[in-house]
């Protein structure tokens, strides 16, 4: 069977194509039920309110989730454009009183993180302004898609708190066919974002999915470690002596409580009476290593080092900081994704807009940009862009790379991607002669510019 003519679109207009796409049969092998790549309803449900009591009760659950939005979204988040009146409405969309996106950034990638999947609510009034409201995901009790591909989603069927049988039905997000009713205003449409999302799945999974039952488990150890430790300088007095009868015994003790000897005192008895102390005769000499490795299959899970959660995992400064870098991965990818949530959403927001208002270009590009995840980073990026431009400064002078060679190197070497065709752009230049060797600066100088404690060049 030839599996191209299943992918092959006719060269239709985009609602046409779109129909075409619904009605085109997939392969047998594309089909995959749904029941098994997703939870059931009832399992991630109960995912869902463990995380979120986890997040609640748990410290370090509330600190994995906080780690992930202070990397992300902590150095602010930036929407920009080069066609100036749309700039400007990004600007107003993204600083609306009804929307404050830069306040509820930080929530939003909570909410990612703690349920693994996102729920968009855009709603338009009659001026073409968006609005957006982020639905739980505990909520959103079924995601219809078509009946040949899972990844086209039709709507979402909200269940309505307080309300067992009330659902509400929002309509997917489609480009080609978002338009205006007959009132002049758009419909409030949803879009869905989802994480650790199995391939032929719908719905995606909580980071702290996997981590739930070692979480309750390790603040079961702690709470029981905190119980023996109470429980081992506990004592009581045995008093041992000869009495006539019960009611003797049982003055003596009703003295003794009354007034029971305070620590530091001196007791002084005759033979006829024998103090003792009992206490409990705890030992757990490995304790100690039962909760670090209860804490490493926590940080193994949630993909960051341990010195992350308050445990050193290392006597030298650069076994912490080798152990940083997966993480600093994980996080800019996850940066990457949210910004790329953002970026569609200003784009739909944008769509709208051009309905109502020429100056608006809805075709033009929108970049959303993170702040850069460490600092430490950006020095290490300085100091290699600076060895190496001076060797490709060098090969210039003498003509053997052009322009845009040179642009592309050297951006590489500073860790920023940009478009081939912009350098491709840049006008060319003839080959400069050969200047004069200058006074050699010492790239351990440079080094030594960079404080290595919080990796901030240092103020020379």
């Amino acid at each position: 069977m030839n599996l191209l003519k299943f992918f092959r679109l006719p060269s239709h207009s985009p609602k046409e194509e779109h129909s075409s796409m619904q009605q085109t049969a997939c392969p047998p092998l594309m089909l995959m039920p749904t029941q098994a790549r997703d939870r059931q309803v009832y399992d991630q449900h109960t995912i869902l309110q463990q995380a979120l009591e986890a997040w609640r009760t748990n410290p370090l659950a509330r600190r994995l989730v906080g780690l992930t939005s202070q990397y992300v979204v902590g150095g602010g988040i930036r929407v920009q454009c080069a066609h100036p009146a749309t700039q400007a409405f990004l600007d107003r969309w993204w600083r609306h009183e009804l929307n404050q996106c830069a306040l509820r950034a930080y929530e939003w990638c909570d909410e990612l993180t703690r349920s693994g999947e996102l729920f968009f609510l855009l709603s338009s009034d009659a001026a073409g302004m968006s609005y957006l409201r982020a639905v739980p995901a505990a909520q959103i009790g079924r995601v219809e898609t078509t009946a040949n591909d899972v990844q086209q989603e039709t709507a979402f069927c909200q269940q309505l708190p307080g309300q067992l049988a009330a659902e509400k039905t929002w309509p997917a997000y489609q480009a080609h066919a978002d338009q205006p009713g007959a009132d002049g205003c758009f419909p409030p449409v949803m879009f869905h974002f989802a994480i650790n999302r199995p391939v032929g799945a719908v719905r995606g999974e909580s980071d702290l999915a996997p981590l739930l039952r070692w979480l309750n488990r390790y603040a079961a150890w702690l709470e029981d470690r905190a119980r023996l430790n109470r429980f081992r300088n506990a004592f009581y007095f045995v008093v041992r002596a000869r009495f006539l009868n019960e009611g003797e015994r049982a003055a003596r003790q009703a003295t003794l409580n009354t007034v029971p000897p305070t620590p530091g005192s001196i007791l002084v008895t005759d033979e006829s009476e024998q103090w003792e102390v009992i206490h409990p005769r705890l030992e757990s000499h490995e304790a100690g290593e039962d909760g670090l490795s209860l804490k490493k299959i926590i940080a193994a899970g949630a993909g960051v080092p341990l010195h992350f959660l308050a445990e050193p995992e290392g006597s030298t400064r650069t076994t912490a900081e080798a152990a940083g870098g997966p993480t600093f991965r994980h996080f800019e990818q996850r940066q990457q994704f949210f910004c790329e949530l953002l970026r569609q959403l200003a784009q739909a927001a944008v769509r709208r807009r051009a309905h109502y208002d020429r100056r608006i270009d809805p075709q033009t590009r929108i970049q959303v940009l993170g702040a850069d995840l460490s600092a430490r980073d950006n020095a290490s990026l300085a100091i290699a862009t600076r060895s190496a431009s001076q060797t490709f400064l060098d090969l210039y002078d003498r003509g053997l790379i052009g322009d845009q060679e040179l642009l592309r190197v050297i951006y590489r070497f500073s860790g920023e991607v940009v478009d081939p065709q912009t350098l491709g752009s840049q006008p060319q230049r003839k080959a400069r002669r050969p200047r004069q060797p200058r006074a050699a600066r010492s790239d351990v100088n440079i080094a030594r510019a960079i404080d290595p404690e919080s990796g901030e060049p240092r103020q020379l």
